[in-house]
């Protein structure tokens, strides 16, 4: 599949020039007008073909925003993946729906995953309201809902860190993130998925404490309530895994987060929230095992024939 990529170019920042790359798959042949825009996750980009393919093969136009300073976005002397606010990404989001609905299409589905998911549902409960009116219904693979960490970190280290942020913007430490999931993907260590891990590297990134900060108040909004005015379809695997050594496991879990903290924060995100639970998914539903990840798709395109047919 041959994919279009567009450099969204916008005001410099404190980092310096800032862009944002809109990716577009071919038009489907079974055109339906109807738009889907991916947002990613954290330490990520797009690499996902398989999923474009999947909506084309059902009539939806495909694109994906890589945000600021992530993937092919990130330019020279920037910060990775870093952000002090969630609303920092919102024009990225807005113009890369104008960008859809300049090409022709009349509805937008929000597909976000993990931090995008956190993102996605954000944009959707407070994004400007000309682009949002777009949007017709918002699916979250594994949103970021909460901080899967021990209590004395969610409570005591996380709030320090984000304290520190504000006068130290740039202060990190070392990646926490356990490379275990990105090595259960990757095609050179156990998975089947190909990436570039220039652009997703195994061992992660300094963990920026204005990210945390940024993160958390995202979270915080979730928990205080959201009132997202279109149908929202959460999604997760049945089960989470928090070993910090290889165990086949890892093929069947969430090994990011606790998938008890999406289901429990899920029902804030306004008044038509779906759950559902993919047996055996992965973090990332749709790189999981082949029959898991198309009964993931076969849950996606059930629930959006159903809601945007009504």
């Amino acid at each position: 599949m041959e994919f279009e990529y567009r450099t969204l170019n916008f005001p410099p920042d404190y980092d310096g020039p800032v862009i944002a790359t809109l990716i577009k798959a071919p038009l489907p042949e079974n055109d339906t007008g109807r738009a889907v825009l991916y947002i990613h996750g954290y330490i990520d980009y797009f690499f996902q073909e398989h999923m474009a393919e999947e909506f084309v093969a059902h009539g939806y136009r495909f694109y994906a925003v890589e945000l600021r300073k992530y993937g092919r976005s990130l330019l020279e002397g920037q910060h990775p993946d870093f952000a002090r606010s969630m609303y920092e990404y919102y024009p990225d989001v807005t113009e890369s729906i104008r960008r859809i609905l300049g090409d022709g299409a009349t509805e937008v589905v929000l597909l976000g995953h993990s931090t995008g998911g956190l993102l996605a549902a954000s944009y959707a409960d407070d994004g400007p309201a000309a682009e949002r009116a777009a949007v017709k219904c918002v699916v979250l693979n594994s949103p970021f809902l909460e901080f899967n960490t021990t209590w004395f970190k969610k409570h005591i280290q996380i709030p320090l860190a984000a304290l520190v942020s504000v006068v130290l913007p740039f202060a990190h430490k070392r990646n926490e993130l356990s490379p275990l999931y990105a090595k259960s993907v990757h095609t050179h260590y156990r998975g089947e998925w190909h990436f570039d891990t220039a652009l997703k590297p195994i061992e992660g990134i300094p963990l920026y404490f204005s990210w945390l900060r940024a993160v958390r108040e995202g979270q915080r909004r979730v928990k205080r309530g959201l009132h997202i005015g279109v149908p929202v379809l959460v999604m997760s695997s049945d089960k989470s895994y928090f070993g910090r050594e290889w165990s086949d496991e890892l093929f069947r879990s969430d090994s990011v987060l606790n998938v008890e903290d999406i289901r429990r924060y899920a029902p804030n995100l306004g008044p038509d929230v779906t759950c559902v639970q993919v047996r055996d998914g992965i973090h990332d539903l749709f790189l999981s095992r082949k029959p898991v990840r198309a009964e993931a798709f076969r849950l996606v395109f059930d629930w959006l024939g159903r809601t945007l047919d009504e």
